[in-house]
């Protein structure tokens, strides 16, 4: 094997260390004649990033080049496959400033964003993680037209400054797995004609000067397929195609190979399926479900019960080092995984996923300055970067003094984190386990809706939004004064009470039923409660990429959890005496809080879940007691953390819906409990959306098509629910037609007495003038749907 690796990372974030990425995305979509700096910037990104790789001490660094927006989209932009009512906007021809943005660019937005005209694609998680996508959008009439011209650029820039580059894209089983089609044909019916497309694509590589190429390929840790027939058949499908992509880079200019990446889960499966294809490499999730003890277990790793099917042919990339979560390795029992694989095969050493899931780089983290214990049990990119160029020295023998005394003191900051007194809360721990089935139960739903018409006296098809609104310039100004003294404590609190106040009469003269108190104090809704939490702590510069532009700080749930004090009940009651119409209490989900989160990983998450389920408990009786008559209490990420393989989402579901419920059923029948979900598949999950026994759900629905209204017929829905009928993360005002029809076709599944009338999302990341008049066109059909039913 040529130019063999020895220490790499799966991926790398793309957004910049100081979100570079987003503000030069934002400032190119206000105004096109700044491309020279978006494209400047994405290839300085793409450049700096490759160095830092090098300089770590890395021997082989991926790349997708410079990519804009969500690599799922670069793939259907490279394959010439964005949605074809797109085609209508005109290819970008450069400013007269030196602007070498690909010419499909401003298609490519298009269909990430829409426009005033055109909605936007669907947009969903990847796998199990926070992060989102660009569902591609096929038919069986889709033509795959290759369009590698900046990808290959891109990466010839970067071989030719002397990186060791690994061009990575998106696997072709993958992509068509996860794509949709418009007229229900299979996706996959496509995976030879992509397969002939990256063929090409090789060609082109190779030319370019690259020594490996990456395709990853996740789908092959999950289930695959329901069906075991439809299972064996797209396995061996996937393996000629590798077997084709395999021939192909040995017979292109300077042959190189080939490395198929997964993650997410276990590996084995993929390396079964690849195993002899000729693919040179195969890169495996050796973090995600499994315990150190069991990494520690060298016996059963020599033994082959770690990747049985893996014969040591294949270089094999293991995943030791977390790509997803932010703890510290354990130096010492990756090193005996890695020792112990290394007796049945070559061996390189890698994150268990890309980096793009965790912050750049502890070093820039000023919140930690007065934590040296907490900062000792974490790790960020550039600290997983070292400590895999750390493993594959060791590996090697080629450890220095300084390397040595790292592994030490990892092995004493994994002690120190496991017996610190601030991971440990017995009084909490006790209530734990005190909980009984009773607290997870309310009333029967049919009192429930009986009591709350009765207390509510809400009209038919009851208008609501989701909870947020504008966080305009004036708002993130205060928030930024406050937080450098600029603002006393009673001036901001004032400031955000004069927010709320215009929020409040802005949605009244809207017209609508339920009103919130717009969240203006909120920088995000679990970092707000992070901050007010122990067990969390809350970062100040630690952004990873969510989607496209917007960037998130998950905070760090380090502890157990415990509500020292009310976190919303003050902001509740200066929204409800400014009317008389019902505020709904805001509050985010068990959940929700550990799946946006970087969460501790040394105790069953179902446990961690039940301890922030008992602080919302809590915090739900003082929103009553405070006069509040709807709670509702978001969940959108319930559907994020299932389980890749199905034999592991019973469990999940159990504690998942327990915390929730745990969290939401100490109330009165006549107190209204409300939830939310977005950016996810429910149609699955119908039965599970039921067992969580909220009185009233809001799901998305309009971005994806009203997908869910099948399914909430099909299962006998019963409750209240409310399928969003504005996509609020485009920058477009509905059309009064679209959201007539869709309230029709939500009508015609179901009963108009469960029926809520909402967006799909919240509005914090809108202007006012949109919102102002989306609202309006939303109220109005919702208002002619009454006359109706």
């Amino acid at each position: 094997m040529s130019n063999s690796i020895t220490a790499t990372v799966a991926g790398v974030p793309r957004i910049g260390p100081k979100r570079e990425l987003k503000k030069a995305l934002e400032t190119y979509w206000r105004d096109s004649s700044t491309g020279a700096d978006l494209a400047e910037t994405a290839r300085d990104l793409a450049r700096n990033s490759a160095a830092d790789l090098v300089a770590a001490g890395l021997d082989s660094v991926p790349t997708i080049g410079r990519s804009f927006y969500d690599q799922m989209l670069d793939t259907s932009a490279l394959l010439g496959v964005l949605p074809a009512r797109v085609n209508d906007v005109a290819d970008h021809e450069g400013t007269g400033g030196g602007d070498d943005l690909p010419t499909f660019i401003d298609r490519y937005f298009a269909a990430a964003r829409g426009t005033a005209a055109l909605p936007a694609s669907a947009m969903t998680k990847w796998f199990d993680t926070n992060y989102h996508y660009i569902v591609p959008e096929l038919s069986a009439d889709t033509r795959f037209e290759l369009d590698d011209t900046a990808f290959v650029a891109d990466v010839k820039e970067l071989a030719a400054g002397g990186f060791p580059v690994r061009p990575v894209v998106i696997g072709p089983l993958t992509y068509l797995a996860l794509a949709r089609t418009t007229d229900d044909s299979d996706a996959l019916d496509h995976l030879e004609t992509v397969t002939n497309a990256y063929v090409t694509l090789i060609g082109d590589l190779a030319a370019a000067g690259v020594t490996w190429i990456q395709f990853d390929e996740p789908w092959l840790v999950t289930d695959v397929a329901s069906d075991a027939g439809r299972r064996d058949d797209l396995l061996s499908r996937t393996r000629a195609a590798y077997e084709r992509l395999a021939a192909a880079a040995a017979e292109a200019p300077g042959s190189p190979e080939l490395l198929v990446q997964t993650y997410f889960g276990d590996g084995d499966v993929a390396v079964k399926t690849l195993t002899g294809t000729g693919v040179a490499a195969i890169g495996v999730d050796l973090v995600t479900g499994r315990t150190d003890e069991r990494r520690s277990d060298t016996t059963a790793i020599a033994d082959g019960d770690l990747l049985p099917s893996w014969t040591g042919d294949e270089l094999l990339v293991a995943g030791v080092v977390d790509g997803r979560n932010i703890w510290r390795t354990d130096l010492s029992a990756a090193l005996n995984t890695l020792k112990a694989l290394k007796e049945r095969g070559p061996v390189a050493v890698c994150t268990s996923s890309s980096l793009l899931h965790v912050p750049y780089s502890l070093a820039q983290e000023t919140s930690l300055d007065d934590d040296a214990e907490l900062r000792s049990w974490l790790s960020f990119g550039a600290e997983k970067a070292a400590e895999v160029a750390l493993l594959a020295r060791t590996l090697t023998g080629a450890d220095t003094d300084a390397d040595r005394a790292a592994v030490k003191e990892s092995a004493e900051a994994v002690a120190s984190r496991r017996g610190s007194a601030r991971t440990h809360n017995e009084q909490l721990r006790s209530r734990t386990s005190a909980v009984t089935d009773a607290d997870r139960d309310r009333d029967d739903y049919e009192t429930r809706v009986v009591a709350q018409r009765e207390e509510l006296g809400l009209p038919p098809l009851p208008t609501t939004t989701i909870g947020s609104f504008p966080q305009t310039t004036e708002i993130r100004r205060a928030r930024a004064a406050h937080k450098k003294g600029e603002l006393t404590d009673e001036q901001y609190t004032q400031a955000m009470k004069d927010e709320i106040a215009d929020v409040i009469r802005r949605q009244e003269e809207l017209g609508l039923d339920v009103l919130v108190h717009g969240e203006p104090e909120r920088n995000d809704m679990v970092q707000y409660f992070s901050e007010q939490l122990e067990g969390y702590h809350s970062t100040d510069l630690a952004w990873v990429q969510s989607y496209g532009s917007r960037c998130v700080r998950p905070p760090i749930l380090f502890g157990d959890v415990t509500r020292p004090t009310p976190m919303t009940v003050d902001w509740f009651r200066v929204a409800q005496e400014l009317t008389d119409k019902p505020v709904k209490g805001m509050l985010t989900g068990p959940v929700t809080m550990l799946a946006w989160s970087f969460v501790r990983d040394d105790q069953p998450l179902g446990e961690t879940a039940d301890q922030v389920a008992l602080a919302l408990r809590d915090e739900i009786d003082d929103l009553v007691d405070a006069g509040a008559k709807i709670i509702q209490v978001d969940e959108p990420a319930i559907r994020e953390l299932l389980p890749l393989k199905a034999e592991q989402q019973t469990d999940y579901l159990r504690w998942a819906v327990g915390s929730f419920r745990l969290a939401t059923s100490g109330v009165a029948a006549n107190i209204q409990i409300h939830t939310h979900m977005c950016y996810s598949e429910f149609n699955e999950l119908i039965g599970t959306v039921s067992d969580l026994n909220a009185d009233v759900t809001s799901i998305e629905a309009a971005r994806n098509g009203m997908q869910v209204l099948t399914a909430l017929k099909d299962s006998g829905f019963h409750a209240g629910v409310g399928p969003g009928v504005w996509d609020i993360h485009s920058p477009r005002v509905p059309d009064r037609g679209e959201v007539d029809e869709l309230l029709a076709a939500a009508l015609d599944s179901v009963d108009p007495r469960q029926l809520w009338v909402n967006p799909d999302c919240g509005l914090k990341t809108r202007a006012w003038p949109e919102t102002t008049a989306s609202i309006e066109v939303l109220v109005a059909a919702a208002k002619n749907a009454r006359t109706t039913v």
